[in-house]
């Protein structure tokens, strides 16, 4: 918010002034409106008469350095010493003025909204036809001086405003013309370079010119800010400024060719030289809106350090007021060698003209502007989103998306493991056991060893038996009561696998004792790197498939389990779809998701990992056969089998792994599928789903909007850049939330859009019009 504080004085020292406050916002009607007085005080007058007499005998002396460089005019010396402390007593007497009992409602008043507004850019105008007044050291008012966010300008109590206000621009520069006068004695070639390493200018020097220059550079081109460097004067109210070594002028020897520049948009003018008030009060009757004036003769370093301080806040975007109050501060760490320099910036204000900003001045000052760029932010939008979502479609992101899916999914918390199921893992020193034992393997589990487990087991009442081992061979004949186990035994499961078109592959056949209704796939969708993300669960494989399962071992026994001990009903929905209580199992179809060029591979879903550990107690083949566990252990469970010996690949990288080292067993993941399938019905928890194509066209866009508007709001880069990571932050912060609660959306398109509209609508923005109203005190 801007605020405005206008301060009207109508009087003089000797019969006092009639004052009134107005404060409001910027550009609106004054919210607050009262009356007071100042009494009489000749005192002031004297007082500032006596410091402009001390301040100017310091003109013109010398200082003499010694070797050590301490200061050895001791005239000069005693000069600043008095004209400090003539400051000071005009300062403090000032002050004590302006605490007077007729003025304190207002200075109160002044205190509250000062307070109030602690955050906010304040302008004070000082609106008085008294040029004592206007003269006074008003950045010394103690209330100027505790808020440090305010700045005070001088103006006349009449004001009009007759010249434009840029609306575009085709080159998009600020319009300079430079007049540099006669420079006997200093050094205006510094302000020179000053300006020409300004951003964005397009500047004309006139150098020590003739009259007739001024004039036509006045009459023939239209300029933003008319500047002057050089010996000035103030005589009898009347301020000249020396254009060359012969020649100098008044403001009214080019009045009409300045009536016309302001009419053509002349904004601002600035006197960097000597006693510029007569200047100012010279440039009322022209209306020019914003003057920048010294109050009295000005040392050459420092007018220079003001130009310097002044133009890099301006051109950084401080604004016109800011910029000169932060010049001034700047200017107090010279006053043991100039004193009183701070007091010597001053700005002549028109009331009736708003005050620009360098982008103002440089792209126009129109809201129609900010309404273009709008339009752009929305134009961008879609765009964008078309094509993040074109690219999106041909798979170009789905690294980046499963990427990001990984990343989200390892910042969740860990589960407690899964109390439903128990593995038992067989291990290269169960495999060396069994070897040790006399038992014959085929493959990684021998039938006597499987026989032996079995009858471990069974008294313990488990609720199901999952053998994740492939047992493509028959029963050997010594082991009969094995093969009659298998055959009968209603809570047995075993796998198979599919064949594999791609490949000629035509699958692993199950045991043969195993009949249909108990086998289950165990076939895997991995993504690239060999990464584990989805759960397959249903499948038609190829007539010549050696595995005649079509659903999944891990659904299966999911299944088995729900219906046998828990008592749940499961159906076929009308739509295809597989009811399991109250939880719809329902097949992916691609697109879908980050995945955008899969293939329908049969029903697929996420797999919602439990854990990145082991999802359920674990215990050795050995153990088992040793009677080493304990019974509970196994009642009610679902009991998995499965190798876990290194000789036996069967490693799975899941969204968990960032090393090569860092792997799942299969066996461990089936169990990861089985406990997925049991939290959603039985626990809640939910199944990972993604939205449909449209609603996250919809999401995508609103995040392209919102990297639009943020743009579009925050146009310079140090704000933008901080308010871009934030809403990133936010945005992934809702995306992880979202998948916590079973929703995977697109995040990495999100981020994409928002950045590229909000880059688009910047560089846009740097080449339309843009209003600088939000960077105006």
């Amino acid at each position: 918010m801007k605020k405005l504080v206008v301060l009207k004085l109508d009087g003089d020292f000797e019969q006092g002034f009639r004052v009134s406050l107005e404060v409001g916002e910027e550009g609106k009607q004054p919210s607050t409106d009262i009356n007071g007085k100042l009494p009489p005080c000749l005192a002031i007058p004297e007082y500032y008469e006596r410091w402009r007499f001390s301040y100017r005998s310091l003109n013109g002396r010398t200082r003499i350095k010694s070797k050590n460089g301490q200061t050895t005019n001791v005239s000069f010396t005693r000069a600043c010493s008095d004209c400090s402390q003539a400051a000071k007593e005009l300062s403090d007497r000032f002050n004590t003025w302006l605490l007077s009992d007729s003025f304190r409602d207002l200075r109160e008043k002044c205190i509250e909204h000062f307070t109030l507004s602690a955050e906010d850019r304040i302008r004070v105008i000082v609106r008085t036809s008294c040029r004592t007044l206007q003269q006074l050291p008003w950045h010394q008012w103690d209330l100027v001086k505790r808020y440090g966010h305010i700045e005070i300008a001088i103006s006349p109590p009449e004001s009009e405003c007759q010249g434009k206000i840029k609306t575009s621009t085709d080159s998009n520069k600020v319009r300079i013309l430079a007049i540099l006068g006669h420079s006997g004695g200093i050094n205006i070639q510094k302000d020179q370079k000053m300006l020409e390493q300004l951003p964005g200018v397009d500047i004309r020097f006139l150098v020590e010119p003739q009259r007739q220059e001024i004039n036509d550079q006045l009459w023939e081109q239209a300029w933003d800010i008319l500047f002057f460097a050089g010996h000035s004067e103030t005589e009898a109210q009347t301020g000249r400024i020396y254009i060359n070594r012969t020649e100098s002028l008044s403001v009214g020897d080019l009045k009409h060719g300045l009536e016309i520049a302001v009419k053509k948009g002349l904004q601002l003018a600035i006197f960097n030289s000597c006693d510029g008030m007569g200047l100012a009060w010279e440039l009322e009757e022209l209306h020019i809106p914003q003057a920048i004036v010294m109050r009295e003769p000005v040392a050459d370093r420092v007018a220079q350090e003001f130009l310097k301080y002044f133009l890099q806040a301006f051109v950084g975007e401080k604004s016109l007021y800011q910029a000169v109050g932060n010049a001034r501060k700047r200017l107090q760490g010279l006053e043991n060698q100039f004193p009183c320099a701070s007091w010597l910036p001053a700005i002549y204000q028109n009331a009736a003209a708003v005050p620009q900003t360098w982008y103002s001045l440089r792209y126009g000052n129109q809201q129609a502007s900010r309404l273009r760029i709008l339009r752009t932010a929305l134009v961008a939008s879609v765009v964008v989103t078309a094509l993040v979502l074109g690219v999106r479609h041909f798979g170009l992101l789905q690294s980046l998306e499963l990427q990001a899916y990984d990343q989200l999914m390892r910042l969740r918390p860990d589960e407690q493991p899964d109390d439903r199921l128990l593995v038992v893992t067989i291990t290269e020193e169960d495999l060396n056991y069994q070897d040790k034992m006399g038992m014959k393997r085929q493959g990684s589990l021998s039938d006597a060893a499987l026989a032996q487990l079995l009858k471990k087991l069974e008294p313990h009442q488990p609720s199901a038996i999952g053998l994740d081992i492939y047992r493509d061979f028959q029963v050997s004949d010594g082991h009969k009561d094995l093969a009659t186990k298998l055959r009968q035994s209603d809570r047995f499961f075993a796998v198979c696998q599919g064949s594999n078109p791609t490949n000629g592959h035509i699958g692993v056949a199950p045991p043969p004792e195993v009949p249909k209704d108990r086998l289950g796939f165990s076939d895997v969708v991995v993504d690239p790197h060999n990464i584990l993300r989805r759960h397959w669960w249903y499948a038609t494989f190829n007539s010549d498939s050696l595995c005649p399962a079509e659903l999944s071992f891990s659904l299966q026994l999911a299944l088995y389990y729900l219906i046998q001990e828990k008592g749940i009903k499961v159906r076929e929905t009308p739509e295809g779809y597989l009811q399991v209580g109250n939880i719809s199992l329902k097949p992916w179809h691609f697109p879908a998701g980050g995945y955008q060029q899969e293939e329908d591979l049969g029903y697929q879903m996420l797999l919602n990992y439990r854990t990145r550990g082991n999802i359920a107690r674990s215990i050795t083949l050995t153990e088992v056969l040793k009677g080493k566990f304990d019974p509970n252990w196994v009642k009610d469970r679902i009991v998995l089998i499965g190798v876990t010996a290194k000789s036996q690949k069967d490693d799975f990288f899941t969204p968990f792994s960032r090393d090569p080292d860092q792997t799942m067993r299969g066996i461990f993941v089936q169990g990861q599928m089985i406990s997925q399938i049991l939290s959603a019905v039985l626990d809640g928890r939910p199944l990972l789903s993604v939205w449909q194509w449209w609603e996250e066209a919809f999401w995508v866009l609103g995040w392209a909007i919102g990297g639009g508007l943020l743009a579009w709001h925050y146009r310079q880069l140090k704000y933008l850049l901080p308010a871009g990571g934030i809403v990133i932050f936010i945005l992934s912060g809702v995306c992880f939330i979202l998948l916590i609660r079973g929703w995977w959306v697109p995040l990495v398109p999100s981020v994409l859009v928002l950045i590229v509209t909000g880059g688009w609508v910047v560089l846009v923005a740097r080449q339309v019009i843009w209003s600088g109203s939000r960077h105006q005190l």
